[in-house]
């Protein structure tokens, strides 16, 4: 379990163009020929962890837990079964808040615009890897009413996704607020389908 020591706010944060290019050091604990994490280390945030491929599918959750390069947690471990069921090589997982928290509700009650603008880049870049209509797997459940900052976090991840000609899907029912659903109890075979997106933010303005 990873429980917040802080507010982002009072720490060190790497930008995300420096939390990269920690992938380029030598002697890392994994093999970077198959994982991409950033930054290369387990800290108090992240911003991208997952599989190298030619076709990936870009998953996304609320925020960070425990999981790093050949250790995935549970949650991370069945998004991988079904991007692969569904043709994917490899999977990104890519979080609307970058903080580290196994519970939701450990969560910082306040928005870092300054580590929200970087997880931004983050999610540029990755959409940047995928090619052109790169695929974007909504999947972080109805915990995004934990904390009224994280549907604006999505709203500009739509924003972006539009720019990259993002195609965006969800696996599992709906929540009866639309939420898509968490990946973590979903058969390994669930398809994902194409998540309305526009549809979501209205129903997301009474949440």
């Amino acid at each position: 379990m990873h429980i917040p020591t802080a507010d982002t706010t009072a720490l060190r944060l790497l930008s995300f163009e420096e939390a990269l290019r920690t992938e380029e050091e030598p002697e890392r604990s994994y093999d970077v020929n198959k994982w991409l994490y950033v930054p290369s280390f387990y800290d108090e945030y992240r911003y991208v962890l997952g599989t190298r491929g030619k076709h990936p599918v870009i998953c996304v959750g609320i925020n960070p837990s425990t999981a790093k390069p050949d250790d995935l947690d549970p949650t991370l471990k069945s998004a991988q079964r079904i991007a692969h069921a569904n043709g994917y090589d490899s999977f990104l997982m890519f979080n609307v808040y970058a903080q580290r928290a196994t519970r939701p509700d450990d969560m910082e009650r306040a928005r870092n615009d300054w580590l929200h603008g970087e997880n931004m880049k983050a999610f540029r870049y990755l959409l940047s890897l995928s090619g052109e209509h790169p695929a974007v797997w909504a999947a972080w459940g109805s915990i995004i009413e934990k904390r009224p900052y994280l549907l604006d976090c999505v709203r500009d991840m739509l924003d972006i996704g539009r720019a990259y000609g993002a195609v965006w899907y969800h696996a599992g029912s709906l929540s009866a607020k639309g939420h898509p659903h968490h990946p973590l109890y979903l058969r390994s075979d669930t398809p994902l389908v194409p998540f309305d997106t526009e549809t979501y933010l209205r129903k997301g303005k009474s949440v």
